[in-house]
């Protein structure tokens, strides 16, 4: 039989039938209307942005990473407790826009911006992340045909890399940014154009659980805007540090030490050049945030023996969680945090591999694991489902219905 990750805290412990944010399973169910479906429990995500402030240094900013989720109701939630957002698309902007969200707290990043979208950025006040020299062009273009001082920063290609990273984002040759040696040249370019210039957006890695690579990572992103800064001769009114706070997802994944990350961050910004002084500083942050508070939520359709292993076959899988079929980056397939939702805590009884529905054996939510007795109409859960979850799915693959989103806040279920 094969591990699988750590249930989150919250839900740890539990006995009997799975309670998210102090609802059951089955009532979530009947209040979702259907299976499957995600829940995200805005009080944890709550608590990540208390323990973040608690762990960071004072005056750091934190910003929403809407690409890890964008439902608008978390989005809205994240709103009243974050500086800022930060979008990954012209189709996040609007959602925001929608929302609500104050567009002087809002950026924009991407190495592929549309026309359509860059207007709409420069349009609404939001800073828009330069991925370009050729964007910034553009930018400035779109910006005087609309008599607009367009808010421009310059996303900056570095030379290192967050070392551990899921996904490296920074360091060699990359799609992302605009390399360092050329980041001058560029700015002063925006600076005879009368643009107003923002600063640096320098991000180098995600998903990292590991926080002296974090931390160094940072520190060279500091020492890089002060040297940028001095080469250009001004100031950055804000630096971004990008994320990177990576959660546990499979078997021997440890938590990242938030705390030890906020000690060094505190230490380098106190020692940082005068140049940078007055330079707001700021991290976004999706995953970490609302990655744990997220639960997928799956029926059993069927049991089956094949050649003497057994399959137990749900209505989800991975056209709503690419993630957990470990087919979103995954080298091989590690099982995600799983249990069977209405028998948290009750002893093993079998070992079964959990599939969906679809036509395809990409579709397994979890691999020969240990699970008590599941029977037809028993519930599956799949736990830190909170971050790219559905939106990162391939939610048409074989035209199955897709999975419903809902909210629970301190028992109050909002759909």
């Amino acid at each position: 039989m094969k591990p699988i990750g750590p249930i989150p805290p919250a839900f740890a412990g539990q006995q009997g039938e799975l309670a998210i944010g102090g609802v059951s399973v089955s009532e979530l169910a009947e209040k979702a209307g259907q299976t499957p479906f995600y829940v995200y429990d805005l009080a944890l995500a709550s608590a990540q942005v208390a323990r973040f402030r608690t762990a960071m240094p004072d005056g750091l900013h934190l910003h929403y990473a809407v690409k890890a989720n964008p439902y608008p109701a978390v989005i809205q939630h994240f709103m009243e407790l974050t500086d800022g957002l930060d979008m990954a698309s012209g189709g996040e902007l609007a959602v925001v826009r929608d929302c609500g969200a104050d567009m002087a707290h809002v950026s924009f990043a991407g190495p592929g911006k549309r026309d359509g979208e860059l207007e709409l950025a420069i349009s609404l006040g939001a800073t828009v992340n330069l991925e370009s020299e050729t964007e910034a062009e553009r930018a400035l273009a779109i910006a005087g045909k609309l008599a607009i001082t367009p808010k421009l920063a310059v996303r900056v290609n570095p030379d290192f890399e967050l070392k551990g990273s899921g996904m490296s984002m920074g360091g060699g040759a990359k799609p992302f940014g605009v390399d360092q040696e050329r980041v001058p040249a560029l700015v002063w370019r925006l600076l005879d154009a009368g643009a107003d210039w923002r600063g640096f957006h320098i991000y180098s890695g995600s998903q990292s659980l590991d926080a002296e690579a974090i931390a160094q990572s940072q520190e060279a992103s500091i020492a890089l805007a002060a040297d940028l800064a001095e080469t250009i001769g001004e100031a950055p009114k804000t630096v971004n540090l990008g994320g990177g706070f990576g959660i546990p997802y499979t078997a021997n994944d440890t938590p990242l030490d938030v705390e030890q990350v906020g000690e060094r961050l505190g230490a380098a910004l106190a020692g940082r050049e005068d140049i940078l002084a007055d330079t707001q500083f700021m991290i976004e942050l999706g995953r970490w945030l609302i990655g744990e508070a997220g639960v997928y939520v799956a029926r059993i359709l069927d049991r089956k023996v094949s050649k003497g292993e057994l399959f137990i076959v749900t209505d989800g899988g991975m056209h709503h969680h690419l993630a957990a079929s470990g087919n979103f980056g995954m080298v091989m397939k590690r099982n995600y945090p799983v249990a069977i939702a209405l028998k948290m805590g009750a002893e093993p009884a079998e070992s079964a591999t959990i599939v969906g529905p679809l036509c395809t054996p990409l579709d397994r939510l979890a691999v020969d694991i240990a699970v008590p007795r599941a029977d037809i109409g028993d519930l599956v859960a799949v736990f830190a489902s909170g971050a790219y979850g559905l939106s990162a799915s391939p939610i048409h693959f074989l035209s199955h219905p897709n999975a419903a989103e809902i909210v629970v806040n301190e028992r109050k279920i909002t759909i």
